[in-house]
């Protein structure tokens, strides 16, 4: 007997996850730069979610959208100061499916 199983893209698992936004109030703010430092260009290859991404300007923007309140962002960019976090008001941000 063959047991078949099929892999799940992070697309598809992504999409089991619900998201309540909280219009005009994100909880990840990128500071204006110049120029993104290493860590912050490192953010839009490294969120699980694809929450930044590179603008036309050469800055880097967030869409706090589907962010999936990992961490990833803190720890890379947080201490240096380049983005600002907070937890989401009560009741909004990510709504796991699964717990």
């Amino acid at each position: 007997m063959t047991i078949s199983v099929r892999k799940l893209r992070v697309e598809e698992m992504l999409y089991q996850n619900r998201y309540l936004v909280d219009s005009g109030r994100p909880h990840i703010k990128v500071r204006p730069h110049e120029r993104p430092s290493a860590n912050l260009l490192g953010l839009t290859r490294v969120c699980p979610a694809q929450c930044y991404e590179l603008n036309d300007k050469g800055q880097v923007e967030i869409t706090a959208d589907g962010c999936m309140e990992c961490g990833t962002c803190r720890v890379l960019c947080e201490a240096s100061g380049e983005i600002e976090w907070n937890y989401p008001r009560g009741g909004f941000g990510v709504l796991f499916k699964f717990g």
